[in-house]
């Protein structure tokens, strides 16, 4: 199912029972920069993103962000809500929903989020809610369904704090998480720093170990390193840039540096991750 203004070019998709979906989410997804909230409302399976093969449980919720290519298992187990920033845009509406740096943006890890047995019949019951409001075709439409996507970002941030931060988080140590992470996706590729994002956040280097220490397990430096890593097989995967290219639009200023950053990170020098990925699987 699928709303569209016309005027804005809002984009809203409701997909169901799709088994063409791996297809349409590796073309659609990134032409029409559509973020995705994805449901497993089968037995446990698989979903590939960005190459890397991730355990995806029956009654889980995973966010995709735009620039993720992904593909499932059994698509057809899947229902996902698919929309355009002209449809939601998270970030003007953060006061609101409070995900931009944890659901989306300047999150690497795949997050999987497991439901509740109730839980999962509160998805159900929004589910069947949406899909009564996708057979209203009038001019209110749009705006019942941006409220219905809200309540399900809302629900889907509840449940991410409560799988994923220490019990007891603040809303503030909270927020600084988001902000440096926005600040980190903003400037990854050209500032290597954490005392340059320190700095555009008012905070000292030392807060922000503190901050990502008591809420989270990696360090500042090691988001920053990760989103580099993450950007840098993303083009090795789907460009046919040089390591070189690479290299240089992710801000390092000599290939030799990349080459020796990507092999700390990963084990692999650039030349061997694309030969890698270049060989045939085994029969």
């Amino acid at each position: 199912m699928r709303y569209r203004e016309l005027q804005t070019d809002a984009i809203f998709y409701l997909r169901e029972n799709d088994r063409q979906f791996n297809h349409l989410a590796n073309q659609k997804a990134i032409a029409e920069k559509l973020y995705t909230i994805a449901w497993n409302s089968g037995d446990a399976q698989q979903v590939f993103v960005d190459g890397i093969g991730v355990e995806f449980p029956g009654a889980s919720v995973i966010p995709l962000m735009i620039n993720q290519r992904f593909a499932f298992e059994r698509p057809e187990d899947i229902i996902a809500f698919q929309f355009n920033r002209e449809f939601y845009c998270i970030i003007d509406h953060d006061r609101d929903v409070s995900c931009a740096g944890f659901l989306f943006y300047g999150v690497v890890d795949v997050q999987v989020l497991q439901l509740s047995e109730l839980e999962s019949r509160s998805f159900h019951n929004l589910l069947q809610v949406f899909r009564e409001e996708f057979a209203n075709d009038d001019h209110v439409q749009g705006e019942m369904l941006r409220m219905l996507l809200k309540r399900l970002i809302i629900k889907v941030t509840r449940l991410a704090r409560q799988l994923i931060l220490p019990a007891h988080t603040g809303d503030v140590e909270y927020d600084i998480v988001r902000q440096y992470k926005m600040e980190v996706e903003r400037y990854y590729k050209q500032q290597h720093a954490v005392a340059y994002y320190a700095g555009l956040m008012h905070k000292s280097p030392k807060t922000l170990s503190n901050v990502f220490h008591k809420l989270h397990d990696k360090t500042p430096l090691a988001v920053i390193h990760e989103r580099l890593v993450l950007e840098a097989r993303r083009l090795m995967l789907y460009t046919d840039k040089s390591a070189k290219e690479i290299a240089f639009e992710l801000g390092f200023d000599e290939a030799g540096n990349f080459s020796r950053f990507f092999k700390k990170m990963t084990g692999m020098t650039p030349t061997q991750f694309k030969q890698d990925r270049l060989l045939p699987a085994a029969s």
